[in-house]
């Protein structure tokens, strides 16, 4: 059996795309303020909170469970609309090797967007199972988040 994995989810939002990555691209300290599913943030290292070298520590409820966990940006791609970010510490290396969260905004013609998370993988053994409380946790934060930026 295979130790790696991706799983996906795209969810339909009313805020336009560009919304949605000027937040996670330029006002990623904001996200604590539009969800009650995260409890704090912090920067760990750095002065950036957008700089690749730049780690965060974040706060949040997981599955009824207050969990922990550092956060650093591995990838910008501006014209995707596509952020790449790499999770580490806390609950995450109990059982992932190798845990990132990749969010796109998919522009969508007849206006809002498509958000699309994909969570991608490697758990330490068989016995960890495949993350996905964190697809539901990245549905309900979208969900969350959209209804703020529908009134900026």
């Amino acid at each position: 059996m295979t130790l790696a994995g991706k799983i996906s989810c795209e969810i339909e939002v009313h805020a336009t795309a560009a919304k949605w990555f000027n937040l996670f691209a330029k006002k990623l300290h904001h996200v604590q303020n539009l969800t009650d599913r995260v409890h704090g943030t912090k920067l760990q290292h750095g002065e950036d909170w957008h700089h690749p070298d730049s780690i965060k520590h974040w706060t949040y409820v997981l599955e009824g469970k207050v969990t922990t966990c550092l956060e650093r940006i591995e990838s910008v791609d501006e014209a995707n609309k596509t952020i790449t970010y790499k999770l580490f510490n806390g609950g995450i290396d109990q059982q992932f090797k190798l845990f990132k969260f990749i969010f796109q905004a998919i522009h969508k013609n007849s206006g809002g967007a498509i958000i699309k998370w994909t969570v991608e993988y490697e758990r330490v053994n068989e016995e960890a199972d495949p993350p996905y409380g964190y697809v539901e946790y990245l549905h309900k934060f979208t969900r969350d988040i959209d209804a703020h930026l529908l009134k900026a």
